[in-house]
């Protein structure tokens, strides 16, 4: 398993960079469609909103599909709306039975976007999109031929609890799928990043929108999946540079609402599910638990014995493979954020892999009976 796992990390060491803000051109005017799906959104959606409004020429419209929120989400997109005549508030039809919620607005943003624009971009109400970034991911998908792209954000955390947790969830995806950047080396194991994910509207129309996703709850893997088993040219690039998100409010937020959905298992067959978590117990929860043990066991023994002396190499290896990737990972945070309190705790994330691992394996167990609100029943 330590094998495997430097087979999927290498090819990071020769990825392509973050993506970097260019300037749009003339060529693109208009050529973006934005769908901003929404749920009781109010006390997230303005950075989102705020960031949308500065996009360049090439943004031709943002359809905000609200699925009936009652804290004031709509009135703040009215007032957008009345700003920037780009934005357009819509409001879902009811949800049909087998669809999750979002999946179907964005199916529903899909459907009610201008045939004009050649690339559909899914955001979340939670991100905050730098003012180039729609310009310049078509322009980077367009020029190397891509029909599927998302990105990789730069996350903002503020509590000692987030910087503890957080990037322990985020190394599992790593480990399993490797790193932004490379192309993966089947469809099964395609990464993608439904927070900021831009389509192909030609592509969107042959798959029948997200039809393919209308019951997962990892909608935006499932989609991508499926698209490149079809052919499609998929990728999952770093975007450090262009979006941010604020996905949860502290860590008990966090280790609920993202760990119930990180396994995948949506859009993972249950023995390619199973076999993950294996793996990242073997390679990332227990060599923390092992290590103090094989040291100890190392101590104590007058002489020498080969089977310890491998096992107590492969975890001092796996160890220092985890603490090399916090550094490499700490370009996907946001330390200069004023909110940021618990920045220090990000050093002392390593610690939290056999949590962590024991969340995928918590999430796997079952599937989610609500989501955002909404309850899906058993």
């Amino acid at each position: 398993m330590a094998m495997v796992l430097l087979a999927r990390l290498m090819p990071g060491a020769r990825r392509r960079p973050p993506l970097s803000p260019v300037v749009t051109l003339p060529e693109q005017l208009g050529t973006v469609s934005v769908v901003v799906p929404t749920l009781n959104e109010v006390n997230r959606l303005e950075p989102c909103l705020q960031g949308l409004t500065r996009q360049s020429y090439e943004l031709r419209e943002v359809l905000v599909v609200d699925s009936h929120s009652t804290d004031g989400t709509q009135d703040l997109v009215n007032t957008y709306q009345h700003c920037d005549r780009r934005i357009r508030l819509l409001t879902d039809d009811p949800l049909p039975q087998g669809w999750v919620g979002r999946p179907w607005a964005l199916n529903y943003g899909f459907h009610h976007s201008s045939e004009a624009s050649e690339w559909i971009l899914g955001i979340d109400a939670d991100t905050q999109p730098h003012p180039a970034l729609a310009g310049t991911l078509a322009r980077a998908m367009g020029a190397e031929g891509y029909d599927l792209v998302s990105l990789a954000p730069q996350f903002i955390l503020q509590t000692p609890g987030e910087f503890w947790l957080q990037p322990a969830l985020l190394i599992t995806l790593v480990y399993r799928f490797g790193a932004a950047g490379p192309t993966a080396a089947s469809p099964s194991r395609v990464m993608a990043n439904g927070q900021c994910f831009m389509v192909r509207r030609a592509l969107l129309e042959q798959l029948g929108g997200y039809q393919v996703a209308q019951s997962s709850f990892c909608d935006d893997v499932t989609l991508a999946r499926y698209a490149a088993a079809q052919g499609a040219k998929v990728g999952f690039w770093d975007g450090c540079q262009l979006v941010k998100v604020r996905m949860y409010e502290g860590m008990a937020e966090t280790w609920r609402e993202w760990g119930r959905s990180l396994d995948l298992k949506d859009a993972t067959s249950r023995v390619e599910l199973w076999a993950d978590v294996a793996f990242l117990a073997l390679v990332q929860g227990l060599p923390w638990l092992l290590l103090p043990l094989l040291i100890g066991l190392k101590l104590g023994l007058l002489e020498g014995c080969l089977t310890l002396d491998l096992l107590l190499a492969t975890n001092i290896l796996l160890v220092g493979i985890r603490l090399g990737l916090q550094g490499a990972i700490a370009s996907a945070y946001d330390f200069n954020c004023p909110a940021a309190i618990g920045r220090w705790a990000f050093w002392l994330s390593p610690l939290a892999d056999p949590a962590a691992v024991i969340r995928i394996g918590l999430s796997a167990r079952q599937r989610p009976k609500q989501w955002r609100g909404r309850d899906y029943g058993v």
